[in-house]
């Protein structure tokens, strides 16, 4: 393959791990929010649990927005290692996108909880920082190439 491809590869790499860890975030974070208009309704003094609940999908976002500053680097010293970055972008970025949506999830069931009463709140920062793992493992996997 020619410099030229391998550094398209590269920045369309670069833009998937950014584009999916984004979107990921953004479904994430809408789900547990919604969860949490419908929890305001009845228990409207856990504002902010719901809030930190909802906002909890959101870090994903940030791990592939470092992800793609790290690429970036690697990228513009060795054009060369587009086929690389593409498939650490795309890897790193599919990882963090359905971590973000999960873990949605699990907020959002955690707010529906504390909404009806139920002491969760602890409960649920411990269950959805297991989906998060894996989108520092994979980041971190980003960090060692």
């Amino acid at each position: 393959m020619s410099t030229e491809t391998m550094q398209i590869l590269g920045y369309i790499g670069l833009g998937l791990v950014l584009a999916l860890a984004g979107i990921g975030s953004s479904i994430g974070t809408t789900t547990a929010a919604n969860a949490a208009e419908g929890g305001l309704k009845k228990k409207p003094e856990a504002s902010g649990t719901f809030m930190v609940l909802s906002a909890l999908p959101a870090t994903q976002g940030i791990y592939g927005f470092v992800a793609f500053f790290m690429l970036l680097n690697k990228l513009k010293a060795d054009p060369t290692q587009g086929l690389l970055i593409f498939g650490m972008g795309a890897c790193v970025g599919l990882v963090c996108m359905i971590s973000a949506i999960r873990q949605g999830q699990v907020c959002a069931n955690g707010i529906v909880g504390v909404s009806q009463g139920h002491n969760v709140f602890t409960n649920t920062l411990i269950y959805a920082a297991l989906p998060e793992f894996y989108a520092i493992l994979g980041l971190v996997g980003a960090l060692m190439i």
